[in-house]
């Protein structure tokens, strides 16, 4: 069971369907519950239980809930997804910032221009009947005004003179025009199928508009002229309908509906009902209803298009109908016109004359111009995101390299921009990179070298005090660096006497520890070879070479240590750079005659501290070894008596500084003085120690090298 469950959710955690945010849970647990009630519910509707009716508005909300969050998680999921490259992102940018745009301008420039159309369309309508309308008016106007005066000189004729007008006159035959005289119908041109209209009772004035009669619809003007023998009315009308048929035949299919109404309804209603329209209204809202509308005439066809955008046009509009009984304006008719762009065209641009084509061919060419401009946009837009996102890609693709280690890797730049600029960021820093790791390698192969080389000269290094019959010899060394130029060694030549040396090479690293090891090796070499006293330094010093002196068969006498550094001077002179030279302390210690001799060769003095403190300074020699050919070098002896201590060091425990100026050499002499009962490694360690605490934090600048020998 564990195993299962543990392999569903691997199974779900690859698929990305393990919820892990709190927002996957409480969504997962919410269509758990949901599916939870939904059961339930079924159920006690199975058994006929009250109880799931209170069930489904949970359910209902539950669901509801369940679908916000998952809308959520998948708007989560896609931008983790989907807009994960930068391409993407780049395309969704410029859709909500150009394309988007782009498309609510051009669906509002459609809408409008379709709104335009139908607009037009019913205009021509609308104007066709007013401007119909405003004719009737006119020859009603001078009807009544002819008929006012002729009826007081020829009551007969001017009955006869409309006849004749009626008959002789194409646009009066479809109008009809009766005429009242205090209430009598005195002239009627109306057809027999059509009832002569009477004058209502409320018309008292003069009145022109669209009127229902009979239920018919008419264009009609009344005209109230007062004369001497009474009132004067002249009526004309013309039927809507054939009207509307003449103004079909050039336009289109022209239905008219009737059955809609005008309501008014308190402003504080929430709004109209379906089937509805908001007209207007102060205090009351004027609605026109539309729920019941049906066509009652239609005339025209619908005018084939002209070319592949030639798009039907279909627009509704209203006109006002006064009841021609009672005076009702509240059962408008509704008039819709279905034609097409071409049509309308025509009909708009038909004032122009020649013109016409002009601006057609103008409006063509801004288009063409237009929708060049926004292909090239377009173009343009592209190139740039491919410029950014390839960058990206490429510096994607780089620093994959760079993860798996291969710093050898660079970015092609073809641009001179912020991203080329960029990527020779990348290639310069992938550069140093390869560069640092280069250097790194041999870093880390010369400390490898350096640390063999350590091990070597520790070799060179005596690992423990000598300890004579009348002497006890002790040294310590501790490097500033991985290698030292620091020397010293103890050489037992037999039972009673022993070789000291102390020496400081100059410089530090390789080359100080090179000569180092030539100096250790010399001095061991021509110590063995039982090198002959020289006893006039003079004689060494011109060019003696151990060559020549083996040669004349000198052996078998003492070892001179003015005779080795003279040879050591000249060797290390021959062999080495003319900056490379070395300070050199050589004693030979004879403990039968508790005598030393010595020679120094440039380096610091060693000391020799009696028991009562006082001090001696072994300074007879000559200058630095290896720097000067043809130099000879002086000794002396002196006479370690008992409980004496010699002592001799390097420029690394007497030159380091603080801000209080150097160790120095006194503050050598009194740590000496003060312990100088302890055991020689503990006086060594309390040097060492005091060297530290002066320097403090800071590096330590040179090697320390110490050499300590106690008379017993």
């Amino acid at each position: 069971m564990t195993v299962s469950y543990r392999y569903l959710r691997l199974r779900l955690s690859e698929a990305g369907l393990l919820p892990t945010s709190k927002v996957a849970l409480v969504a997962w647990y919410l269509v758990g519950l949901d599916l939870l009630l939904f059961v339930l519910q079924k159920t006690f509707e199975l058994f006929k239980l009250s109880y799931g009716d209170s069930l489904g508005g949970w359910v209902s909300f539950l669901s509801f809930l369940a679908i916000v969050l998952f809308s959520i998680l998948a708007f989560r999921w896609v931008k983790a997804k989907a807009l994960w490259r930068l391409r993407n992102r780049l395309i969704v940018t410029y859709v909500f910032i150009g394309f988007i745009p782009l498309v609510l301008l051009v669906s509002l420039a459609f809408g409008s221009f379709y709104l335009f159309a139908g607009q037009f369309a019913t205009f021509i309508i609308t104007t066709g009947l007013n401007s119909e309308l405003g004719s009737l008016s006119a020859a009603n106007s001078t009807i009544a005004r002819h008929l006012s005066a002729q009826i007081q000189r020829e009551p007969a004729a001017w009955t006869a003179s409309l006849g004749s007008l009626h008959q002789t006159d194409k646009h009066w035959a479809n109008r009809q025009i009766c005429v009242w005289l205090n209430q009598k119908m005195v002239f009627n041109s109306s057809p027999p199928d059509i009832a002569a209209p009477a004058v209502p009772p409320h018309m008292k004035t003069s009145f022109r508009g669209v009127v229902r009669d009979h239920d018919k619809l008419f264009l009609r003007v009344l005209e109230a002229v007062p004369v001497s023998e009474g009132n004067l009315t002249v009526i004309s009308s013309e039927p809507v309908d054939q009207l509307l048929e003449g103004l079909a035949a050039n336009l289109g299919e022209i239905t008219l509906y009737e059955g809609l109404s005008l309501q008014k309804v308190d402003r504080t209603d929430p709004g109209p009902v379906r089937g509805t329209q908001v007209l207007a209204g102060d205090n009351k809202k004027v609605v026109l209803d539309t729920s019941k509308a049906k066509p009652t005439f239609s005339s025209g066809t619908i005018p084939p298009p002209t070319r592949t955008l030639d798009r039907g046009v279909l627009f509704p509009t209203s006109v006002p109908v006064t009841d021609w009984e009672n005076g009702d304006t509240g059962n408008p008719i509704g008039i819709t016109v279905q034609t097409r762009v071409s049509k309308l065209y025509e009909r708009l641009f038909a004032a122009q004359g020649d013109f016409a084509p002009a601006v057609e061919f103008f409006l063509l060419i801004a288009v063409i111009i237009f929708g060049i401009i926004e292909l090239l946009a377009i173009w343009i837009g592209t190139q740039l995101t491919r410029t950014v996102t390839g960058a990206v890609a490429q510096l994607d693709e780089g620093t994959k390299h760079v993860n798996r280690g291969d710093f050898s890797h660079r970015i092609p730049v073809r641009s001179n921009d912020q991203i080329a600029t960029l990527a020779n960021s990348f290639n310069s820093m992938t550069a140093s990179l390869e560069e640092l790791i280069e250097e790194q390698k041999q870093k880390q192969r010369l400390e490898n070298e350096l640390v063999i080389a350590q091990e070597v000269q520790a070799q060179l290094f005596p690992h423990e005090g000598v300890q004579l019959a009348s002497l006890e010899v002790h040294g310590f060394f501790r490097p500033a660096r991985t290698v030292s130029g620091d020397y010293y060694d103890f050489l037992t030549l037999d039972s009673d006497r022993l070789i000291l040396a102390v020496g400081d090479i100059s410089g530090k690293g390789i080359s100080a520890a090179l000569l180092m090891a030539t100096i250790h090796s010399a001095v061991r070499a021509l110590s063995m070879q039982d090198v002959p006293v020289l006893r006039e330094p003079a004689a060494v010093g011109a060019a003696v070479s151990s060559d020549v002196m083996l040669a004349s068969g000198l052996r078998g006498l003492d070892v001179s240590p003015s005779a080795l550094l003279a040879l050591l001077n000249h060797q290390l002179y021959e062999s080495t750079p003319p900056e490379k030279y070395a300070t050199l302390f050589l004693g030979i210690y004879n403990g039968a005659e508790r005598k030393l001799t010595y020679s120094n060769g440039g380096h610091l003095p060693p000391i020799i501290m009696s028991e009562d403190g006082s001090i001696r300074r072994l300074e007879c020699g000559g200058t630095v070894v290896g720097l000067f050919d043809q130099r000879s070098y002086s000794e002396d002896s002196v006479e370690l008596r008992r409980g004496e201590i010699f002592l001799a060091y390097t420029d690394g425990v007497t030159e380091p500084e603080n801000d209080f100026g150097e160790f120095g050499e006194q503050r050598l002499i009194d740590l000496l003085r003060e312990n100088r009962e302890l055991p020689l490694p503990r006086i060594s360690e309390i040097v060492t120690a005091a060297v530290d605490d002066w320097i403090g934090a800071n590096e330590q600048p040179d090697d320390i090298t110490l050499v300590l020998a106690r008379a017993r």
